[in-house]
């Protein structure tokens, strides 16, 4: 990656893309590298100019947010995606994870979180909002499974095998959200250690980045909702 982070905007609305070029701007490690009014364009757009963080829409005409997000995350793994969403709970902020995005925000984010997820997510070692996140994917799962349909529990899968008990350990602590350092001092290991069990276990899982662990391991059954969640 570049000196300088390079940001992709996409939304339909030319306000919202001033407001966070204004924002972004400001900071001499950040550039926007262009500008995409729907998702036909953001795919344009993140061919042409490889940035390292998109910053997407949901709700765009000709092609949406999700489907943007899932091509963009198959044909150029290397750029991070960061979903908009206007409610928390919203159901398309889930998709967004599923499709690839590695977190979401709310529009009306503040200057400075804008900022720093921008960062953390460039970076591909932190999980935006992580306790906001787990509340969504708490949220989901447990709507899942009061459907009719949802009535065997999550199939468990075989490459969990893979993991060592330690790696299992820091898989269900990502599935809460905990950070990097948090994770370390839990279970008295050095944040060098946590990384490399973080590195593994996204390779072993075949997942591309953190927030796809904490989606896996809902969806797998290995974390309940509630379980270790105290909002």
């Amino acid at each position: 990656m570049d000196e300088n982070i390079k940001v992709l905007l996409v939304d339909d609305q030319p306000l919202l893309r001033m407001g966070f070029r204004l924002i972004l701007e400001g900071e001499a490690d950040i550039q926007i590298a262009g500008e995409a009014a729907d998702g036909l364009e953001a795919l344009t757009q993140t061919a042409a100019l490889h940035p390292d963080v998109v910053l997407m829409d949901v709700r765009m005409p000709n092609m949406d947010g999700i489907e943007a997000t899932e091509r963009i995350a198959k044909a150029h793994p290397e750029t991070k995606i960061i979903i908009l969403t206007t409610f928390d709970l919203d159901e398309y902020a889930f998709s967004g994870l599923q499709a690839g995005a590695s977190a979401f925000l709310l529009k009306d984010v503040a200057p400075e979180e804008l900022v720093s997820a921008v960062r953390l997510v460039a970076s591909g070692d932190a999980v935006v909002a992580p306790r906001v996140t787990a509340r969504l994917l708490e949220t989901y799962v447990r709507n899942a499974g009061q459907a009719p349909a949802s009535t065997a529990a999550p199939q468990r899968d075989p490459l969990l095998d893979d993991l060592t008990p330690r790696e299992q350990e820091v898989l269900r602590a990502l599935a809460e959200g905990l950070s990097n350092a948090e994770i370390a001092h839990r279970f008295f290991l050095s944040e060098a250690t946590v990384k490399t069990h973080v590195r593994r276990i996204l390779t072993k899982l075949h997942l591309r980045d953190r927030v796809q662990a904490v989606v896996y391991a809902y969806e797998t059954g290995l974390v309940i909702p509630s379980q270790g969640l105290d909002f």
